[in-house]
């Protein structure tokens, strides 16, 4: 087909705002899968992709349309992930398109994250067709959308397309406006071949399956080639584009979206972003935005079962040949034993992987305490990188710590202003500014540390804003902080899989909540034990779990009192000997109970 009639284009949005139900009319539309075999979320293709309700990993589908004057056109869909964990993952998927959908909920307006995507596309200079969508709900406020349309995004109303992808309204207006508003494949007139990468997955058969948009020139089988970020060559042994199945074709040519199997085993040997071109006729230059993708968020992940550690070493492995920004190395720990460091894209990538793990795997896991990248300046001059609270130096050799930043921006109900700003100081942020978005709604940017916002900040929020709350963040620079290493005592010997890097003015709060939960968890010995959280050599929380009481005087009948007295005596002293040389065993549930829920 001519280059002149090829459409490349995304569908972006907010979580749940109805990209994969909008991606199935279009297949069912077009006629790309028939009735009879399409399925909701048909693009879904993993089971927590269409449990949760999002999309995990970017799916591409070629389109063959018929416009009403009976040109036929070929569109090339990337269903991209909404999450704020997959941006990346987004704004390599946009780059391979000319033009985007913009998807609104009717019901709930412009959100964050719908900002955010907007504004990734812009940057691309991409064309952009906002669709209000689920028209059809009896909560919709059509005129209240149009208006942050134009207020927030600065697209005008009327380019707007009405429509409810659930019940098929709209899904002709919305082809023809891609055939007619979004322009054809761009630089296919560079002098050589160039392919950019925009995901990869590995076939157990074929090994790395590169996704990609062929910009310049063309690919086929035999093909040597180049990835132009690391020199890496390899034959091409087979290529093709998806209808969504993968369908083998003789090649890919300029402005198409396949896949490509070369004689590449791993995924990790491909980069997303890269720049593909021939070996005998290599580009100049890449294509613009690559960047190398790197975890931000850190925890250690051990097996319930110490006999299930292989399982789990062949399991992550086997994650890894398909999220390449997965990554783990061997560590351990003295109350968990052997395990992994694994480093995710955030909380929710970092989700993902742990229940994949249970239940592809079937492999009982318990996960440390989330942590970021801290950036050490010792004394010596030397920095250092740590994302291991166990690896943080002594302080008496720390000149000072930097920990990485984020610019959030959250959108909230006007009545929910002043918790929310209350969140935002608890959690160490300052509110850089509000805006006013209309008359229900506001949107607050605030600088937060990352490492704050881990564990419950979304939560809260939801819980703040009744559900009505939605934010997005992108990182920002490293601040320096007071951060200490808070470690966690058990009758004096520090538990290594509690030990967490905080701030000092933190660290008693933090510390009294973990100590009271550890008591409540531990079981009752024979002796009392003293669960401490200590910062240095000082302790700044404590609280003892009971002891277990045995009447050592029950078969004691009359008699002097004294005879009670120094059986009583008797007992304290052996309670103090065992406290001494006794062992706290601490039992495995009250590690999974305390750092899943923490």
């Amino acid at each position: 087909m001519e280059t002149d009639y090829k459409r490349n284009f995304s569908i972006i949005a907010h979580v749940d705002h109805g990209k994969t139900t909008l991606s199935d009319r279009l297949l069912e539309s077009t006629a790309t899968v028939t009735e009879r075999v399409l399925t909701e979320q048909h693009l879904d293709s993993m089971d927590l992709e269409r449990e949760r309700g999002i999309t995990i990993k970017s799916h591409p589908v070629t389109m063959n349309y018929k416009a009403k004057d009976g040109q036929l056109y070929q569109f090339n869909l990337m269903d991209t992930p909404g999450h704020v964990d997959f941006s990346y993952e987004v704004s390599r998927s946009l780059a391979a398109c000319e033009g985007a959908l913009l998807l609104i909920d009717a019901a709930q307006g412009v959100e964050a994250q719908t900002v955010a995507n907007a504004n990734l596309a812009v940057e691309q200079d991409l064309v952009i067709i906002p669709v209000i969508n689920k028209i059809d709900l009896p909560s919709a406020n059509l005129d209240l959308c149009l208006k942050q349309l134009e207020d927030l995004i600065a697209i005008p109303s009327e380019e707007a397309i009405l429509a409810s992808a659930k019940n098929g309204i709209g899904i002709e207006e919305i082809l023809s406006a891609i055939a007619d508003r979004i322009p054809p494949p761009r630089w296919t007139d560079y002098p050589a071949t160039r392919v950019g990468i925009f995901d990869s997955v590995y076939d157990a058969y074929r090994g790395a399956i590169i996704y990609a948009r062929a910009f310049s020139g063309s690919l086929k089988r035999g093909d040597n080639v180049v990835m132009m970020s690391d020199n890496t060559r390899a034959e091409i042994k087979e290529v093709g584009v998806f209808t969504p199945s993968m369908q083998k074709t003789e090649a890919l040519e300029a402005g198409d979206v396949g896949y490509i199997v070369c004689n590449i085993k791993n995924v990790s040997d491909i980069k997303i972003g890269d720049t593909i071109t021939l070996a005998m006729s290599q580009a100049g230059e890449m294509l613009p935005g690559y960047q190398e993708v790197r975890p931000l968020v850190f925890s250690g992940i051990y097996p319930v079962e110490t006999s299930d550690f292989e399982k789990l070493k062949a399991s992550m492995g086997k994650l890894q040949l398909n999220d390449a920004a997965f990554s783990f190395q061997s560590e351990s720990s003295t109350a968990l034993g052997f395990g992994f460091r694994c480093g995710f894209l955030g909380l929710l990538h970092m989700e993902i992987i742990q229940e994949r793990i249970r239940r592809e795997y079937d492999v009982e896991i318990i996960s440390t305490y989330p942590s970021v990248i801290y950036r050490v300046e010792k004394a010596s001059g030397e920095t250092i990188e740590v994302d291991n609270p166990i690896n943080l130096p002594d302080p008496s050799a720390i000149e000072r710590i930097l920990e990485p930043t984020i610019k959030a921006t959250i959108h909230v109900p006007n009545d929910c202003i002043g918790d929310i700003l209350n969140l935002v100081m608890d959690k160490r942020g300052i509110c850089d500014h509000t805006e006013t978005l209309d008359d229900t709604r506001l949107m607050i940017v605030a600088n937060l540390p990352l490492n704050e916002i881990l564990v419950d900040f979304n939560d809260r929020l939801k819980s703040i804003t009744r559900g009505y709350g939605s934010m997005d963040y992108e990182l920002d620079v490293y601040r320096e902080s007071k951060l200490v290493r808070m470690d966690i005592l058990v009758n004096s010997d520090p538990v290594d899989a509690f030990s967490s890097i905080v701030h000092i003015d933190k660290a008693r709060e933090k510390g009294k909540a973990l100590c009271e939960k550890l008591a409540d968890i531990i079981p009752p010995h024979l002796f009392k034990i003293a669960v401490q959280a200590a910062v240095g050599g000082n302790v700044v929380a404590r609280e003892n779990v009971r002891a277990m009481r045995k009447d050592v005087t029950a078969k004691c009948y009359g008699g002097d009192i004294t005879r009670k007295r120094k059986l009583l005596e008797k007992q304290k002293e052996g309670k103090r000997k065992m406290k001494n040389i006794g062992n706290v065993s601490i039992p495995p549930d009250a590690f999974i109970k305390v750092l899943r829920n923490d």
